[in-house]
């Protein structure tokens, strides 16, 4: 049996310490989960297991060999790889290609291409992973994707394999064939640590589990099958208040949405709910739940098989993108960088794409309208900004995502869908973002959130919805419910 040991593990970063004497071990022969909450310390202490990282104080020992690892490359070469949440495959080139690269059989100085192809098919067969290794990469589905990155990162024989979130772009029943896999790499002297927000997947998958909160060890679960939701979120979130939001809040009877039935394939059946004029609606569940694909459905970017949509009480027979902004509706979807902004365009720009129609002449575009419209969205959202002529990609995180809101507020809407509205920004953006939304709110204006971090949903909102394997189970009041009470109601539990 192989052992990774963390011990008394810091670090250190400007204003912030990240992790604070952290020690624990993770065996081979089992899963070892790695799990919680945004800013626990969990991705600092992967980054320094694969040498991302440097730590500021402590030391890691493998198998009781002290383990001191500059980069990434030097950490694989003493044994531990890591298989990213987001992929690593050159779509171009085939299964072989991908798991061999750098690596391949050679003959002389060509690369011998029948060897080549029957190692890969070797390795494949031995993690019993049924892919052809001539296949083009381009040509997978992403479940085959995630088992040819974690054979890749297996070809080299390491001692200890990070698998960081491997189901979050996976449907359930390929998350099952993921899962075939892993059982199948425990039976070897690997030691697995697993990283996940799907926390209910822990009792299907893993063995142990280990709980940071706040920089600091919270505690470890050596039995995963004995343990209760209870437990693991007590050890995630501790004691925890219900915070305050403003108390002069819009709340009106007066409905401006209804989805009555909403199905479409397995991303979500028969959704029903209703949206009050100013209200902050959340919609809260486990990645997986069918939030994102909910929210899509219904402002008209993907099709929904069946079921009805009304705004201000008339239905709307044919939902587009263009019809619902007609209507008064705006999104801010989940990836802002693809699907939020236009990369090579200004920040004026980006403010205005949606309301160009409203701010044209007959012919050409007004350029007093649009910056004056530019500009009033930088002076209400704060956007700190010298010129809206310069380029989108220079603001930062929280800037871009103030300028997609802006980017729908100058269409004048009565209802905006947030779509992860607070990812990849930091605290003070984040709470810039919800007092957007409360102020929205008291204008009038309807908003529906989705986030991961389920404890905004219970700052920022007033209700929630519970959404569970592509279903709305239940709602709550924001202001009656905690944190880990909502996580385990979201896992299928009970408010207890």
């Amino acid at each position: 049996m192989s052992v990774l040991r963390v011990e008394n593990i810091s670090k250190a970063f400007p204003g912030t310490l990240a992790l604070d004497g952290v020690s624990c071990e993770f065996e081979s022969g089992r899963v070892n989960a790695l799990v919680g909450k945004n800013g626990s310390g969990k991705s600092t202490l992967v980054k320094i297991i694969n040498g991302a990282h440097q730590p500021s104080g402590g030391r890691i020992l493998l198998d009781g060999r002290p383990l001191v690892c500059a980069s990434p490359a030097d950490a694989q070469r003493q044994g531990i790889a890591t298989v990213y949440q987001e992929l690593s495959l050159v779509p171009g080139l085939t299964v072989a290609e991908n798991i061999l690269m750098g690596r391949f059989v050679m003959r002389g100085k060509l690369v011998d291409w029948k060897k080549t192809y029957a190692a890969a098919g070797e390795i494949l067969r031995g993690m019993k992973i049924d892919i052809d290794p001539r296949e083009q990469v381009s040509r997978l589905s992403m479940w085959q994707c995630q088992m040819v990155e974690i054979a890749k990162a297996m070809s080299s024989d390491p001692k200890v394999l990070l698998l960081d979130e491997p189901t979050s772009s996976l449907a359930q029943h390929e998350t099952q064939i993921l899962f075939g896999l892993i059982r199948e790499l425990k039976k070897r002297d690997v030691i697995i640590l697993y990283i996940s927000h799907r926390l209910q997947e822990l009792w299907e998958i893993c063995d142990t589990c280990c709980v940071l909160r706040d920089g600091v060890l919270a505690g470890k679960i050596n039995d995963m099958q004995a343990a209760t939701h209870k437990e693991l979120l007590h050890l995630m979130f501790g004691d925890t208040a219900v915070s305050d939001k403003p108390r002069d809040l819009m709340t009106s009877g007066e409905v401006v949405l209804r989805v009555d039935g909403l199905t479409r394939g397995t991303a979500f059946r028969d959704v029903g709910f209703s949206l009050h004029r100013g209200e902050v609606l959340g919609i809260a569940g486990m990645l997986g739940a069918g939030r994102s694909e909910l929210l899509r459905a219904v402002f008209g970017i993907d099709p929904y098989d069946s079921g009805t949509i009304c705004v201000d009480g008339a239905e709307v027979r044919r939902v587009t993108p263009e019809i619902m902004k007609e209507l008064g509706m705006g999104m801010t979807p989940e990836d802002r960088k693809y699907e939020g902004l236009i990369q090579i365009q200004s920040i004026r720009d980006n403010l205005c794409n949606a309301s160009l129609k409203k701010l044209s002449g007959r012919l050409f575009m007004r350029r007093g309208a649009e910056e004056e419209a530019a500009q009033r969205q930088v002076k209400d959202l704060q956007i700190k900004v010298a010129d809206v002529g310069q380029p989108v990609t220079s603001l930062s995180g929280g800037n871009q995502q103030k300028v997609v809101v802006g980017n729908w507020l100058n269409t004048s809407p009565k209802i905006m869908l947030f779509d992860e509205p607070s990812r990849g920004i930091d605290v003070s953006a984040k709470q810039q973002i919800f007092e957007i939304i409360w102020k929205l709110s008291r204008a009038g204006v309807s908003s529906i959130v989705v986030s991961s971090e389920l404890e905004e949903l219970i700052e920022v909102c007033q209700r929630i919805l519970i959404m569970r394997a592509g279903r709305i189970t239940g709602e709550v009041m924001a202001g009656d419910i905690k944190i880990d009470q909502l996580y385990s109601v979201c896992m299928g539990g009970t408010i207890e």
